[in-house]
């Protein structure tokens, strides 16, 4: 799978040839300056919850791609509100299928409004498992023991984890995450694009690799194999 970092907690996967992107923020974004967003190309747009920091470019984005778009049931009616028109919402519960594989909607610890006030539903997180390899995308989260379910619904290739602390986890209580999850390759994101998350990126990678794991930190615009 190709994973393709746009900063924040945004980015892409590429499974089976499809393209799916998550919780775009760039436009409002000066580390991600260097993206155009008119480049970016999208099968399925999946949002965690209404954060701005997660939505600013949801709407832009999914009339450009006419992607699907995924997301709790207040998510996909502000989508459906704002003139579009392929929407699947979902929730918690068991695995959906798509034609890239499967996603299963999981808890995540946090609070969830969209742009224009109204309530953003529960945010979620979502494991997938295809036949080319499965992942963890936690959304904006703190540590929590549900995670310790995920193993039950798939043996991770890969897990993608908030690191920045004060809204999310840090990166001391993601290695603890990556044990619950059974997942030792961990992408971090959410981090360094505000003052309140800006962390000491080398010393979280060493921290993960004394844990025996390691700590993906590609730069925006990058895109990686995992």
């Amino acid at each position: 799978m190709q994973f393709i970092y746009y900063g924040q907690a945004g980015f892409s996967v590429i499974i089976k040839g499809k393209t799916i992107l998550f919780d775009p923020f760039i436009t409002h974004n000066p580390l991600a300056k260097n993206i155009d967003i008119k480049s970016i190309k999208a099968d399925y747009l999946f949002i965690s919850h209404g954060h701005g920091d997660h939505v600013a470019d949801a709407i832009a984005l999914a009339k450009q791609t006419n992607a699907m778009c995924v997301g709790a049931p207040e998510i996909a009616d502000w989508f459906e509100k704002n003139d579009i028109k392929k929407v699947h919402p979902l929730n918690h519960g068991g695995p959906v299928a798509f034609d890239f594989g499967k996603v299963r909607a999981v808890n995540a610890v946090h609070s969830s409004s969209l742009p224009d006030g109204s309530y953003g539903g529960n945010p979620l997180g979502f494991v997938f498992t295809s036949d080319e390899g499965n992942f963890y995308f936690a959304g904006d989260t703190g540590l929590t023991l549900d995670m310790q379910l995920i193993p039950r619904f798939a043996k991770l290739n890969f897990a993608v984890l908030p690191i920045g602390g004060n809204y999310t986890m840090d990166a001391n209580d993601a290695i603890i995450a990556s044990d619950f999850i059974q997942c030792n390759t961990v992408i971090g994101v959410h981090y360094n694009t505000f003052d309140l998350i800006k962390i000491d990126t080398e010393k979280a990678v060493a921290d993960f690799k004394a844990a025996g794991k390691t700590l993906l930190l590609p730069k925006i615009g990058e895109t990686i194999d995992v």
